[in-house]
């Protein structure tokens, strides 16, 4: 039995020694190739923190310096000047074109979304909400509710539809998120889809007690539970 395991261990042992032989003999063969690989990947990564240091981070610094101006007339409801500048500044679509690779040309989006859908460009808003993602929930939660009305604006009520519930649950928010159930609720009403518009008007009541829309939702729950009887009869 003894002797059983020693041959069972120096089997091991002969293996693991074979397995060594193959990969010493691998690498011998092909450490050109592996060489090469190597420093592409080398390269790689020393160009990318370059690019990284060296061209995104001064054109971000001046991306937003140039931003300043077009944000300034965005808060003030001059929307045409946000988006096409002045003649002196840039606008937003400048710094998109200009400045692609900036974290302020995504922002830049957003803003130009919500221009659009204020001047009642409402593809243009579609499209340019489209192009804008963020890693921050609450803004990124606030350009899907935007395409949302601009979806309702354009007659796409199911496309406004599933951009407001999708607003609602990206991030559960005691402030926004009843805003688009509410929303929500009263098209499902609208296009005469009473039950789910019950549940909607439901689930505010529910998982947002103490907000603004919850103060009157039992009003609209009572209309759509009498709407739902009656389609019943």
């Amino acid at each position: 039995m003894a002797k059983k395991k020693v041959d069972q261990t120096e089997a091991r042992i002969e293996g693991f020694e074979t397995a060594l032989t193959r990969t010493e003999r691998y690498i011998e063969e092909n450490q050109k190739s592996l060489t090469i690989i190597v420093l592409a990947i080398t390269v790689i990564v020393v160009g990318f923190t370059l690019y990284k240091r060296y061209i995104v981070a001064p054109a971000q610094k001046e991306a937003q310096n140039q931003m300043f101006v077009a944000e300034q007339y965005f808060q003030q409801d001059s929307f045409r000047l946000a988006l096409q500048g002045d003649g002196n500044n840039m606008g937003f679509l400048d710094i998109i074109d200009e400045y692609g690779i900036t974290k302020s040309a995504n922002l830049a989006n957003y803003y130009a979304g919500i221009s659009y859908l204020h001047l009642g460009e409402f593809q243009n808003a579609i499209d340019y909400l489209k192009d804008f993602d963020s890693s921050d929930q609450m803004i990124q939660l606030l350009a899907t509710g935007a395409m949302g009305d601009a979806y309702l604006e354009m007659g796409m009520e199911k496309d406004a539809l599933s951009m407001y519930l999708k607003a609602a649950k990206q991030r559960k928010n005691d402030l926004l998120s009843p805003v688009y159930y509410m929303k929500a609720g009263l098209l499902h009403e609208q296009r005469g889809e009473y039950r789910k518009a019950l549940s909607t008007f439901e689930t505010i009541k529910k998982d947002y007690p103490n907000s603004t829309e919850a103060r009157d939702i039992d009003k609209y729950i009572a209309r759509v539970e009498l709407l739902v009887t009656e389609d019943i009869e």
